[in-house]
């Protein structure tokens, strides 16, 4: 055993990671509203997330992900379950440049949307202390 790890692995993990990712961005507001501290990392993401959509940007995973898979080849003919069900989900085939506009504007509207709920809360939340100056 030689301690490296195999680089269609390498790949796989990096595009788990790019799933998690891609729902953090799109759902991780309501983890906010569970544990408000989580903002703090969610809505870089979620801002991250959104113009890379709506910019046509590639996320920097991409190429990584895509530098592994390169590098360790297929292994098999057959695609496993990364390929045919993770892989879709991150590079849904035939996504157009309109598609990317509207997944970045629904990224943006389902989080206006929970984060104006968790800002209604948090302002209904200190009124009911007392606390008028926040």
């Amino acid at each position: 055993m030689t301690g490296t790890m195999d680089p269609q692995r390498a790949g796989d993990i990096v595009l788990v990671c790019h799933l998690l990712f891609i729902l953090f961005v799109v759902l991780g507001g309501f983890l906010v509203l569970r544990w408000s501290w989580l903002r703090y990392l969610h809505l870089p993401a979620a801002l991250w997330g959104a113009l890379v959509e709506l910019q046509g940007w590639t996320c920097p995973l991409t190429p990584l992900e895509h530098h592994f898979r390169r590098a360790g080849g297929r292994h098999s003919a057959a695609p496993d379950f990364i390929d045919h069900y993770i892989m879709p989900l991150v590079y849904p085939p035939g996504l157009s440049r309109q598609g990317q506009v509207i997944l970045g504007l629904l990224v943006v509207a389902i989080n206006a949307f929970i984060y104006g709920y968790f800002l209604r809360r948090q302002r209904n939340k200190r009124l009911r202390e007392g606390d008028t100056t926040k």
